[in-house]
């Protein structure tokens, strides 16, 4: 198998991970879609966040004019899955729903890396709600 094709295989075993892991997650509080996020994730995930996202997406998640607020509805579970933030952290992602243009590949992050930030945004659209969609 080439590096390449190698790559490709263990980012797509990484996201069949994370979509079943938030398929079989622990029962959500009531009222609230998504379920808490395992603390140690979180804390990782922060730091990971702050040090690659947040200069677009807001030191709060709440967008910058770089890049869309995280806590926007949009990014809710059922519209972009955990899986869309790695394949737009490895792959970038063309311009939709916005207009701050297409998102540029993150380099040097690994999946791991994106898990832990995932897990930083998801509890903070647990606690914090989702803001309407278009803002």
């Amino acid at each position: 198998m080439t590096s390449r094709a190698s790559r490709q295989a263990s980012v797509h075993l990484v996201v069949l991970g994370l979509v079943l892991a938030a398929c079989a997650g622990a029962p959500t509080e009531p009222g609230t879609p998504i379920p808490p996020q395992d603390a140690g994730l979180v804390e990782a995930g922060e730091d990971l966040y702050l040090a690659n996202c947040a200069s677009c997406h807001g030191s709060d998640l709440r967008g910058t004019g770089l890049g869309p607020s995280l806590l926007s509805i949009v990014y809710e579970p059922n519209h972009h899955p955990d899986g869309a933030f790695l394949a737009a952290v490895v792959r970038g992602s063309p311009a939709h729903h916005w207009n701050f243009g297409p998102m540029e590949p993150v380099p040097g992050l690994t999946p791991e890396d994106v898990a832990a930030i995932v897990a930083f945004v998801r509890e903070h659209q647990r606690l914090d709600g989702y803001e309407p969609y278009p803002p």
